[in-house]
């Protein structure tokens, strides 16, 4: 009876597809003479320790009912040393090797356990760089005064609008329907812009809204 393994490949967006590496990893295993077993997730980021194909695949080794995980890359199974060394740990328990299609990676040997761990703190070096210089990017933009995250439902010109229509006693609802906006986006706006007896004259025309 052929050895099984178990292949795993995983995307981190629903709009992304595993076929290519699926595609690679079943060459591999015929190749290996290995009879595969596939797990996949699709729309799960590598930092989520928990992941359903990613679960299902760890009973499987638990039950020894594969001999050997293969992948295509290390930062399919897990982006940080710490998750590496624990999947390791799993798979060293149940005697499961691990391969690694494009960083040569073979538990099978000493070699390939030690580059294992080596590349698996180098990739989770590679992801803190990134997220320093997206954290570093976001604090450059704030200091030159660019707003960050999303967009204003309404611009200054829609601001401006929307205080003049209130003003000539148009309702909420009146102005939310010309500007194609929300009621509460209107009452937001209009409240932040406005205090005093007029901010009072907004809270009861929201409320008689409600009402």
């Amino acid at each position: 009876m052929a050895r099984r393994v178990a292949l795993y490949a995983r995307v981190s967006t629903r709009d992304q597809h595993p076929d290519a590496q699926l595609g690679r990893l079943r060459t591999w295993a015929e190749h290996a003479d290995l009879e595969p077993v596939e797990f996949v997730d699709n729309g799960q980021s590598g930092r989520k320790a928990e992941r359903p194909a990613l679960r299902e695949l760890l009973n499987a080794v638990r039950r020894h009912e594969v001999e050997v995980v293969a992948t295509v890359k290390l930062d399919r199974l897990a982006r940080s040393t710490r998750n590496l060394c624990e999947l390791a740990d799993v798979f060293e328990a149940s005697n499961v090797d691990l391969v690694c299609l494009d960083q040569a990676v073979d538990t099978r040997t000493a070699a390939g356990r030690l580059l294992y761990r080596v590349l698996g703190a180098f990739s989770e070096f590679e992801a803190d760089l990134i997220r320093e210089r997206t954290l570093d990017g976001l604090a450059a933009a704030r200091r030159r005064g660019k707003r960050i995250g999303r967009p204003r439902a309404l611009g200054c010109e829609g601001v401006a609008r929307a205080q003049r229509m209130h003003s000539k006693g148009r309702s909420l609802s009146q102005i939310a329907a010309v500007l194609g906006v929300s009621k509460a986006t209107i009452h937001r706006v209009l409240r932040g812009s406005q205090g005093g007896e007029r901010g009072k004259r907004l809270e009861s025309d929201r409320r008689s809204a409600i009402g």
